[in-house]
């Protein structure tokens, strides 16, 4: 997620760039199809609705908008028998609105910079603005949903009111500040001042905010006893196997229990329990090492270059450097000052033992956090049993009496791994309504087994248990594991290590409640090639099979997989506890025009084509698989969007086979599982986000009838030096549909309600 709209996709992105330099399987060698899309005649003109609506700040397809009408509610009427997925389908937009189907009404609530305390002044969005610990984070983007009864009880039947708990994953900058934070755009040189570093660290972590419905329009609630803000400043407490483990000791935590802060949170899962799990994505571009640290910590070879380097956090990471260069960091906090809060995000070895500096300040983050919604007086905790990478949203299989619960994950990275934990024991219903809700986390949270995944090329795969008892874990040459905490610490090279499949960037999951399938959403992948060329090339195989080139514009060239897709999982007979599972693909990404053969493999229509999928959610209400995307490669055509599918079940298309020549001139074939292909009734566009946004997280009213769903960073692409002149805006949402001060573009979370008092999709 984060990811810079309008870069070509062969460009470096600081976010997503890999470091699985490993030498497991890829996914065999496929064809470059070298099919430019621009080259083939195109099924149908770009939707008019740009055309429409251009210049207004709210739009629809005959009827939905930005902003609740002024009319007043009318009284409930009686429902039409329900169709699910029965509204006309958005067409593809370059507005800078939010355009949902005719009979939808689409209201922002809750925006940057929106206070959450009765004593903080209203937002100006002008670059004055403080106190950001009392203020809604940015890049909106992961959330769930928490039932409030009247009584402020939790409730798990309330539809009226409740507390939505959100993640803040980053800011938007284009040179080390964040643009819109600040008056002038922010200082882009060494040192950054303290009052901006305070700003930008205080606007990442989580909230949680109470929302409402008053009068027929929901709102949120400034001054709510249950509005919060964690910030990267908030203590965390370790929990599970490594809590205590050398590898998180820090001059702040001598015995390693605890840390400050979570930061660069991206996708979400809610708990059975009832708390909120959040997921550390691109942790490690916050750090900085000095010239000289990979020597000082014992060269190349040394275990603690190793982990960092599988982390990311090497020089060679970075364009043109090299061991003896320093590592720089996204924003040069460790600048700001001699402060410890600064300090921190330097994670070179200065003294002479951990204790004495941050050199392990890396290894505190990159968790799932658990964080109950409800009460302020426990503390969060890292769930470290559950691994530590560039997680998304953790997804739970459906609750079985007398069977250990499995939590599903992604490690966003190009070629990174999918994962699971399965708890030690079984799950009992008593524990959906604990007395003490940290303390059930513990139970199932703690104690258990965490796997990786291999997929095979006939469409069956295997959990690979990451266990130091595992010999190939055990026996690993290229990095010694001491104990259990250090294998969950180092999940990433124990994942190597076992003989996991290298993915195309697994982002969000989610389980079809229907039947216990699992859905990944592999956002994309520019790295795939039919003849790897370095370790930072993949080959493709049978569930990352695609490998084309593509044309955005009229030039720039993007390849590998740019689109991305969807694939799914369906355990063996043991269910949670299952070591095997079959897969098919259930969508790829791709535009409708595109060749059939090798790249709309899906069939996909002007109504259905998409890019990049990325926020992926079942609908407990309705079923429907609701997907979204974070998009560079179709954003010539459309802003991103979110799409709304009936799904049916792995096994329930066919096998196709990807015949491609290599360049010695013989056959590379390649077979795939790809689902039954989407007709008008099982797959449409509901949404399309303003210029330059990323649609993320959504979270639903237990009956259905409200979705929150937040829009990121609308008009990231601005420049820094136009942060002056609002006509140079790429975006001035939500402002221009009459949302706050201001015109600076602000990440937001709107509420999506049907006018006729129906269910969200029907």
């Amino acid at each position: 997620m984060n990811k810079p709209k309008d870069l070509p996709l062969t460009a470096i992105d600081a976010d997503d760039i890999g470091h699985n330099n490993s030498s497991n399987t890829d996914f065999s060698e496929i064809l470059n199809a070298r099919i430019s899309r621009r080259n083939m005649l195109r099924g149908g003109a770009v939707s008019a609705a740009s055309a429409l609506f251009g210049s207004i700040g709210l739009s629809a397809c005959g009827g939905g908008s930005d902003v609740v009408s002024s009319t007043p509610a009318p009284a409930t009427p009686a429902l039409p028998a329900e169709k699910l997925l029965g509204f006309t389908a958005v067409g593809k937009s370059l507005a800078d609105s939010v355009v949902v189907p005719a009979g939808y009404t689409a209201s922002v609530i809750y925006a940057l910079g929106d206070p959450l305390a009765a004593a903080t002044p209203a937002y100006n969005n002008d670059g004055s603005d403080t106190d950001f610990e009392n203020r809604a984070g940015d890049h909106h983007d992961g959330m769930e949903w928490f039932g409030l009864g009247a009584d402020g009880k939790p409730s798990a039947i309330s539809v009226d009111r409740g507390l939505l708990g959100m993640n803040h994953e980053a800011t938007t900058d284009e040179t080390l500040s964040s643009l819109f934070l600040h008056a002038n755009g922010g200082t882009t040189t060494l040192p950054r001042p303290v009052v901006e570093t305070d700003k930008e660290v205080a606007i990442h972590g989580v909230s949680f905010v109470e929302v409402r419905k008053a009068a027929g329009k929901w709102e949120y609630v400034k001054g709510s006893d249950f509005n919060r803000r964690i910030t990267p400043l908030t203590e965390i407490d370790f929990a599970g196997v490594a809590r205590g483990n050398p590898l998180l000791v820090t001059k702040y935590s001598a015995t390693g229990t605890k840390t400050r802060g979570t930061i660069n949170n991206c996708g979400t899962g809610k708990t059975p329990w009832g708390t909120l799990l959040t997921g550390e994505e691109n942790f490690n571009g916050y750090f900085a090492r000095n010239a000289g640290d990979i020597a000082n910590r014992g060269g190349d070879t040394a275990k603690g270059n190793v982990s960092l380097r599988r982390y990311g956090a090497d020089p060679r990471a970075q364009s043109g450097k090299t061991a003896a260069n320093a590592y720089s960091s996204r924003h040069g906090w460790e600048t700001a000052g001699a402060d410890d809060k600064y300090a921190r995000w330097n994670i070179s070895q200065i003294g002479a033992a951990s204790t004495d500096d941050y050199r392990n300040e890396l290894n505190t983050f990159g968790y799932i956090v658990e964080i109950d919604a409800y009460d302020k007086t426990k503390l969060a905790k890292k769930r470290t049993g559950l691994g530590r990478f560039a997680h998304e949203s953790a997804a739970f299989c459906v609750p079985a009496e007398g069977k250990p619960l499995a939590v599903y994950m992604g490690d966003d990275a190009r070629g990174e791994y999918i994962y699971k934990w399965v708890s030690t024991v079984n799950w009992t219903a008593a524990d959906a309504n604990p007395a003490d809700r940290m303390v059930t986390g513990d139970k199932y949270l703690d104690n258990g087994k965490l796997y990786v995944a291999k997929f095979d090329a006939d469409g069956t795969g295997q959990w690979l248990e990451l266990s130091i008892t595992n010999p190939a874990i055990a026996g690993y040459a290229t990095y010694a594991f001491a104990d259990q905490g250090d294998v969950v610490v180092n999940a990433r090279l124990a994942a190597d290590a076992a003989g996991a499949t290298k993915m195309d960037r697994p982002e969000w999951c989610s389980v079809n409640p229907a039947n216990g399938e699992i859905y990944y959403a592999l956002t994309n992948n520019t790295s795939r090639r039919v003849e790897p060329s370095s370790s930072s090339q993949f080959a493709p195989d049978s569930a990352n099979p695609r490998v084309y080139t593509d044309i955005k514009g009229t030039s720039t060239t993007q390849q590998g997989n740019p689109n991305g897709h969807i694939l799914r999982l369906k355990e063996a007979a043991a269910g949670s506890a299952a070591t095997s599972f079959t897969w098919d693909v259930y969508l790829f990404g791709a535009e409708s025009i595109a060749d059939t053969g090798k790249i709309n493999l899906s069939s996909l229509t002007s109504d259905q084509d998409f890019s990049s999928p990325d926020g992926l959610v079942f609908s407990k209400s309705t079923g429907i698989c609701w997907f979204q995307t974070d998009d560079g490669a179709y954003t010539d055509v459309t802003n991103c969007m979110m799409l709304a599918g009936l799904p049916g079940q792995v096994g329930d298309g066919a096998k196709k086979t990807l015949s491609y020549t290599k360049g010695d001139g013989s056959q590379l074939n390649v077979d795939t599982y790809v689902g039954k292909a989407p007709t008008a009734d099982t797959l449409k566009r509901f949404l399309v986000g303003p210029k330059a946004c990323e649609i993320t997280g959504l979270c639903e009213t237990p009956d259905g009838k409200a979705i929150f769903v937040n829009i990121q960073h609308p008009g990231e692409t601005t420049k820094t030096a136009d942060v002056g002149d609002p006509t140079k805006y790429t975006s001035k949402w939500p402002s221009n549909a009459g949302y706050g001060l201001g015109q600076r573009p602000r990440s937001a979370t709107i509420v999506i309600t049907k006018n006729d008092g129906g269910r969200i999709g029907s």
